[in-house]
């Protein structure tokens, strides 16, 4: 269900209201809970919720010495929840926020709702951010008010064909112009061998977010041409990453491309939970996403070609532009945060309790136990991997479901995609194996290079107010560039409707955080 900008807004003034009433005179008293042995959670939920008899959750209560009360939230009803929660006067103990730099939880943190944490971390060893990068992207307008859950920083990735690769004699790509020439080889050589004009090269899907800078494929591209990863400093002023000549040579590449047929011709509509078939079936070649999408890919060829699958995906990190030069795209390094009420949580002494509680969550052996299981119950370890046993066991099932679908979200060192102190699961193939390996390789040697994006911790006021209107202005306009419906002098034209449309603001308020903090 959409909400609209206004009513939106309209909503955190008065949300911010009733939390400051909240944290000054909210259900407990002004000592806080009296109950310290018990924490309530509110935390997102991907499948079946846990049974809080279940043998997870009770490892867990065990870990933190705490009894947990958690609020198992479906996660495409999350965002709701999250805005609703916040405008109500029982806000939990200990709260998953997705979006930290959305309005409703700004707001709310802003007025005092919950902890800042920017000086606390340091004092636990298994909170101590490990990424400064990451802690930085994490940060509200120079404050941490949570623990960042974290995630890869750098992921993004090219996905190949490899069978095709290997029948037309073609090398992985490194560079643009390697990437050109194998799309071009993809559509006019027939990689699958029947004899057909019936494959094509890249396959881009049609963006589910209007944000600008949303790590898509087409921001990949640009940062590989040296546009800004979202936005950067150039002499001295805050540059918007689509208005910068890089930008333009990027779009010009890829628009040669689809005119030339090397793209899927519906990439403007192409449904991104559909992203993978084309792929699978062979009709398309190259995939331009995060690392870990190999793994679906290698699961769904199995279906089709159980012998033969490992043979049929390859992978390069990102690429150099025809100059040699190279950027690379990272990511924010962080998926939310767990921030911490000060609605029961009122005094430093009961907020270094919960602090320690999730220090010991945060351990090794808390990584392990929220993204394994427990060692010897539901999985063993061979060869530094976790490998499942017992599945059949109904009780076994249960425990894989609790830590597949629901405790893996309170992971703040250990995740999806980071394995951290957790053991990572092993691949079903050597292939698998070696592509695991090769993630890790490509993520350290393309950090090297990661463009990021400086207006990351900062929250333009404009940008909140008028987002709605301003994010899909540039969007759709370089869509409508790609597929030939405007010109580049349309698309620039659009480009100075953003700014005429509030980008002005935009760039003037990121800009002067940005300058203040020096980052």
């Amino acid at each position: 269900m959409s909400t609209s900008p206004r009513r939106l807004m309209a909503g955190v003034l008065a949300l911010t209201a009733t939390l400051v009433a909240a944290a000054c005179s909210g259900g407990a008293g002004s000592e806080g809970k009296a109950d310290s042995s018990t924490l309530t959670m509110m935390v997102p939920l991907f499948g079946t919720a846990p049974n809080p008899s279940g043998e997870i959750q009770q490892a867990v209560e065990k870990l933190t010495g705490k009894k947990l009360q958690i609020t198992w939230v479906p996660n495409a009803d999350y965002s709701d929840k999250t805005n609703v929660t916040l405008a109500s006067d029982k806000i939990p103990d200990v709260m998953v926020l997705q979006d930290n730099k959305g309005p409703s939880f700004v707001k709310a943190a802003e007025a005092g709702a919950f902890w800042d944490l920017t000086d606390k971390l340091g004092k636990y060893p298994n909170l101590k951010p490990r990424n400064e990068q990451a802690r930085l992207n994490s940060s509200t307008n120079g404050k941490n008010y949570g623990i960042y859950r974290v995630r890869p920083l750098l992921r993004s990735a090219v996905l190949l064909r490899k069978d095709w690769l290997d029948k037309l004699g073609l090398e992985l790509p490194k560079t643009t112009d390697d990437l050109y020439n194998v799309a071009k080889a993809f559509t006019e050589k027939d990689p699958d061998g029947n004899g057909k004009k019936d494959t094509y090269g890249l396959i881009i899907p049609k963006w589910p977010t209007p944000i600008f800078n949303s790590s898509n494929p087409f921001n990949a591209i640009d940062v590989w041409f040296g546009a800004p990863n979202g936005y950067a400093m150039r002499d001295g002023k805050l540059v918007p990453e689509f208005d910068t000549p890089e930008f333009m040579e990027a779009n010009r590449y890829l628009k040669k491309m689809i005119d030339e047929g090397l793209v899927n011709r519906d990439f403007a509509t192409l449904d991104t939970a559909k992203w993978n078939d084309p792929f699978v079936q062979g009709k398309g070649g190259i995939i331009i996403d995060v690392n870990v999408r190999a793994t679906q890919l290698y699961e769904l060829l199995k279906e089709q070609d159980p012998d033969g699958y490992a043979k049929k995906l390859a992978m390069s990190g990102n690429l150099s532009r025809p100059d040699g030069k190279k950027f690379s795209l990272p990511f924010t390094g962080y998926n939310g945060i767990v921030a911490i009420s000060k609605q029961n949580i009122r005094t430093e002494e009961q907020l270094d309790d919960v602090l320690k509680a999730l220090d010991r969550l945060a351990s090794k052996e808390g990584a392990r136990l929220v993204n394994n299981g427990i060692e010897g119950r539901n999985y063993k370890v061979e060869d530094g991997y976790a490998v499942r046993i017992n599945e059949n066991d109904p009780a076994v099932k249960a425990i894989n479901n609790d830590v597949d679908y629901a405790f893996i979200q309170l992971g703040t060192t250990s995740s999806v995609g980071v394995a951290g102190d957790a053991y990572e699961r092993r691949p079903a193939s050597e292939a698998e194996q070696e592509n695991l390996k090769l993630r890790k390789e490509l993520e350290a040697l393309d950090l090297q290079t990661a463009v990021h994006d400086p207006t990351l911790p900062y929250v333009s006021p404009t940008l909140t107010a008028k987002g709605a209107t301003l994010h899909p202005i540039v969007s759709d306009a370089r869509v409508k560039y790609l597929a030939g419906e405007i010109t580049e002098e349309q698309l620039k034209a659009e480009i100075k409707r953003w700014y005429d449309s509030g980008g002005t603001q935009v760039v003037a308020e990121l800009g002067a955080l940005v300058a203040k903090a020096g980052n």
